[in-house]
């Protein structure tokens, strides 16, 4: 084996394989622009339910991946990972504990698809309820809260 090919060798085996667009994957939990159907921000996947164009996306794209945020707790990602069962597409929760992203979710593939526009606008407030299998998601322990409001 030559020099370069060794010490090539050696750093593989050490730091894992080298990354070409190490700033889009940290935006992206691991991925790249160029192989992402739709992405959330977290404030999105945070509101109740599911947004209906990634459920429209998830149907018309059974061979993606679904990536979750793991800074965000279960009980936000649920739903998504349910859907995402539902559809056979595998998912998996990214923590990346040394950078943090404001995405939340990307539904991508393997290989590029350069699709246009990947971002879904928030929902205006007024129009959040009109989301499907929405719930009420309250923070843990705010029941709690309320067994000792005045009256």
């Amino acid at each position: 084996m030559k020099r370069a090919n060794l010490e090539d060798y050696l750093e593989k085996g050490m730091y894992g394989p080298k990354q070409t667009k190490i700033e889009e994957r940290k935006k992206f939990l691991g991925t790249i622009r160029e192989r992402i159907v739709v992405t959330l921000t977290k404030s999105q996947v945070m509101e109740p339910g599911i947004y209906p164009e990634v459920e429209k996306l998830m149907n018309e794209h059974p061979k993606t991946i679904l990536l979750l945020n793991g800074e965000l707790g279960y009980t936000f990602l649920s739903d998504y990972i349910n859907k995402a069962r539902q559809n056979n597409i595998p998912f998996s929760i990214v923590r990346d504990k040394d950078h943090s992203t404001d995405i939340g979710l990307v539904l991508t593939y393997q290989h590029a698809i350069d699709k246009e526009e990947i971002y879904i606008q928030k929902l205006p407030s007024k129009y959040s309820g009109s989301k499907k299998n929405s719930k009420s998601k309250k923070a843990p322990f705010s029941f709690i809260k309320g067994m000792f409001k005045r009256k």
